[in-house]
């Protein structure tokens, strides 16, 4: 079993060789994901990691594949435009450059590419396991397990304060929005913890002060962004400021933490809880995860993209990590083959220790590597891991409950092949209020 990054391979071996690699055919990568609108801030960063890690591979040689280097680009797309535009992309990928693999944030923007793609049997790294579908073979989720891993945030933090806690929750309407609230419905039921009040805005929405004023008519204890948009997390935090809130608040993820102490307070900030750390947190300069050197991947994007950093900037790097492992092992960039070599073993390395590849029970197909994650909270002006919680675990104790509340909010695998022969009816109001039930 190949254990390394290419990070750690370069800091272990020096320097490969440096062979003519111009008059082979280059080996395309497919980056289709939004690099414009609320979430750009979900693409723009991680396209900066990926050509971080492209530029690593190509300054030495290029990818090794059957004896032979070959340089490797970068295609993306922005798939914040139209879905008749995404889907062109992706048709271009394919049958114009021949990419090997495609990454992707996932969800809204991504659906209307997603079954050409599984159709072509090309190979998609998805940051969102709420996409797989049995009909799904060639996605995958190899990194992030968004929404699963907020729970281990929500029984961390019932452990620091007095129980029966009152919260309130806010969450876009979206795919996206809607499986994050599932989530956090059960985690909080499964603490204790009365759900007091919850808010489904519009994507569109950006009235950030009347949604919080909203949430804080039932005097919470607990504000929960779930995972809204780093435009809009920063907005709800700083209209909970404003307002006077003096709970704590969970969020699925602070991008651009430090300025959100800058505009608030530290004491507001201290104890902010969220999922994403940075790479230069003591607790992962010595612990032993499949992405290695963390520390210096943290330095080197920092010098070259001062200012940038956030959740999903080493998330793409580590899809294609694992995605290098396996071209490796199987010796070709073949889709059906890579996947085969990813696959190899239930449990794999994975960005945090080890993984297990499964996912049926959720979302009908063993395509997601689940392992443990991070649990981060701001403390004394830093984003720092308090400690590394069990997604497993939790799923092994909740799973039955989680399924549960996807079927109410029409987000199961199922329900979601359902709507893809049945159009959905029209959204609702612009903000949805529902009782803590």
């Amino acid at each position: 079993m190949i254990n390394s990054s290419f990070a750690q391979k370069l800091a272990v071996g020096g320097s490969l060789p440096r062979l003519r690699v111009h008059d082979r055919a280059p080996i395309r990568i497919g980056f289709l994901t939004p690099l414009s609108g609320p979430e750009e801030h979900w693409g723009m960063p991680g396209l900066d990691g990926c050509r971080i890690w492209v530029d690593w591979i190509n300054e030495r040689g290029g990818l090794l594949v059957a004896g032979k280097r070959h340089r490797v680009e970068i295609v993306a797309h922005d798939s914040a435009e139209t879905p008749e535009r995404t889907l062109q992309a992706a048709r271009d990928m394919v049958e114009r450059l021949h990419v090997r693999l495609i990454l992707t944030l996932g969800g809204d923007s991504f659906a209307p590419a997603l079954p050409y793609l599984m159709r072509r049997r090309i190979l998609v790294g998805t940051l969102l396991p709420s996409d797989l579908t049995p009909d799904t073979r060639f996605l995958v989720a190899p990194v992030e397990v968004q929404p699963l891993f907020n729970a281990t945030g929500v029984e961390w933090l019932a452990r620091q304060l007095p129980p029966a806690r009152r919260v309130a929750l806010c969450t876009q309407s979206d795919s996206l929005g809607l499986p994050s609230l599932a989530v956090y419905r059960t985690a909080f039921d499964a603490v204790g913890w009365s759900r007091v009040k919850e808010l489904r805005y519009r994507p569109d929405d950006t009235d950030a002060d009347a949604i919080v004023g909203a949430m804080m008519t039932e005097n919470p204890d607990v504000l929960c962004w779930c995972t809204s948009t780093p435009p809009m997390v920063h907005a709800l935090t700083e209209a909970a400021y404003r307002r006077g809130f003096k709970g704590r608040i969970l969020s699925s993820a602070a991008d651009g933490y430090l300025l959100l102490i800058e505009r608030t307070s530290p004491d507001f900030m201290e104890g902010y809880t969220f999922q994403f750390p940075d790479f230069d947190d003591p607790k992962l300069a010595d612990a032993t995860f499949f992405f290695r050197q963390p520390h210096s991947f943290f330095e080197t994007y920092n010098e070259r993209f001062p200012g940038r950093w956030s959740a999903v900037s080493w998330e793409y790097v580590a899809v294609l990590d694992l995605w290098h492992s396996a071209v490796e092992l199987a010796d070709t960039t073949a889709p059906i083959s890579v996947l085969a070599a990813m696959k190899r073993a239930q449990r794999v390395p994975h960005t945090f220790g080890t993984a297990r590849w499964t996912g049926r029970d959720l979302f009908g197909i063993d395509n997601v590597l689940i392992g443990d994650w991070p649990v981060v909270v701001v403390q004394n002006g830093r984003a720092r891991i308090a400690e590394f919680g069990s997604v497993l675990g939790w799923l092994d104790r909740h799973g039955e409950t989680l399924r549960q509340h996807l079927d109410e909010l029409g987000q199961s695998w199922h329900q979601r092949l359902d709507r893809l022969v049945t159009p959905p009816a029209a959204a609702a109001s612009d903000l949805q209020s529902g009782p803590a039930s």
